[in-house]
């Protein structure tokens, strides 16, 4: 079973992005990158379709990275590095043992910079890099069920995409707010900040996407992927330098002993101990 399911609908001039791993409440993990990497590629290069839509299966739209893929990962290259150091294989061998990451490390975000129109259709919780994933599309739409939650400094790291893109799809007060806090935020506020265009029921919220993408799909593609650059440009103003501070605020953190305590806290499933150093 693919973890991202493409589907066109040439008809209405769009497609359905569906996130297909509802066992890890569609984690960014497995085959999923490099499927939408080209998916992504077909849809932007194909004439007839006009605007994306993004949804997940199941009861969640994204929870983000998938810790146990990451542990595993991290295991792994941990393993491979102490043979290296000791000797007791090449670095060929090395090279052949580590996974190689699938799809592209796009730090604009792949719906961005996708030419056309793109619309999350918040079907369940979306946290931490599935929350992100919504801020990189063009329109959001959430389920009753839905709400959004940035939760790194719990963790005592740094949030990736929204630190740096968040205030420009919600205003800068809110956003400190659900950084800072770690609290969730629900469909219902997402809207009354005007993160979110609509809320609707759960068997609502496809039809409502597709009414909303069939919207746009009526109008001149060009025009609305021309109207789209010039946004983007506004949006994607300055990134290259908010990039540069947060890796060198990352590595500082990294650092850190908090940066150790939070992970190992929530493994420990214990309130961490926070040092400030």
């Amino acid at each position: 079973m693919a973890d991202l399911i493409y589907e066109k609908h040439p008809e209405g001039h769009y497609a359905i992005f569906t996130m297909n791993r509802p066992e890890r409440l569609n984690a960014l993990g497995g085959a999923m990158a490099r499927e939408l990497d080209e998916a992504l590629h077909d849809f932007s290069n194909d004439d007839s379709m006009f605007v994306g839509i993004v949804t997940g299966n199941g009861r969640a739209f994204c929870a983000g990275a998938d810790l146990k893929e990451m542990t595993e990962r991290n295991t792994l290259q941990a393993d491979v590095k102490a043979k290296l150091e000791k000797g007791e294989i090449t670095s060929e061998e090395a090279a052949k043992l580590l996974p190689r990451p699938s799809g592209t490390n796009n730090r604009i975000g792949p719906f961005s910079s996708c030419s056309k129109p793109i619309i999350a259709a918040v079907n369940g919780l979306a946290i931490g890099g599935g929350c992100e994933r919504s801020m990189d599309c063009d329109i959001r739409i959430a389920s009753t069920e839905a709400y959004f939650g940035l939760y790194e400094v719990q963790r005592g790291i740094l949030a990736g995409f929204a630190i740096h893109h968040g205030a420009r799809v919600m205003p800068f007060g809110e956003l400190c707010y659900l950084l800072y806090s770690a609290k969730p935020l629900s469909a219902q506020d997402a809207y009354r900040i005007g993160f979110v265009h609509e809320v609707v029921e759960p068997d609502q919220l496809l039809a409502k996407a597709v009414e909303i993408a069939e919207d746009i799909g009526r109008n001149a593609p060009l025009a609305v992927q021309g109207t789209k650059a010039v946004i983007q440009f506004w949006r994607q103003f300055a990134m290259t330098q908010s990039f540069q501070l947060g890796d060198q605020v990352g590595r500082w953190l990294f650092n850190s002993e908090d940066s150790k305590e939070g992970p190992r806290a929530f493994a420990e499933k214990r309130l961490p101990v926070w040092k400030g150093r």
